[in-house]
């Protein structure tokens, strides 16, 4: 991803199918952020992965505020697509935000029957 990209948007996500060794294409995926007077999450945006597995422009930088945030990945949809079963129908990643000028990158490793998380340094 170019430095244009990951200026566009603060917050990045990259899903990679790791039991074919191939990016997360066409994952629909949800940005939410607690409210937290009201404690409901209320639905930034929805998008897909891009063949690369990658989702560019998730929220804008003027839309990204410090708060606890989620992106709910559709996994089982996914797999459906594939012609193959899942044990996870989705996955949920929550994650708090307490700069509003930082920037997160949220990596999502996926099989049929697992998933994982990690975090760059």
């Amino acid at each position: 991803m170019g430095s244009s990209a990951k200026s566009s948007s603060p917050i990045t996500t990259h899903v990679l199918n790791t039991g074919d060794g191939v990016p997360a294409a066409r994952v629909a995926l949800s940005l939410h952020r607690l409210d937290p007077r009201m404690a409901i999450w209320s639905l930034i945006t929805i998008g897909n992965t891009n063949e690369d597995g990658r989702c560019p422009g998730l929220i804008t930088r003027d839309a990204f505020t410090p708060g606890l945030y989620k992106i709910r990945f559709e996994t089982g949809q996914y797999w459906e697509s594939l012609g193959q079963s899942s044990f996870y129908p989705y996955v949920e990643i929550v994650f708090t935000i307490s700069d509003a000028d930082q920037s997160c990158h949220v990596p999502l490793l996926v099989s049929r029957y697992s998933y994982s998380t990690y975090r760059g340094s």
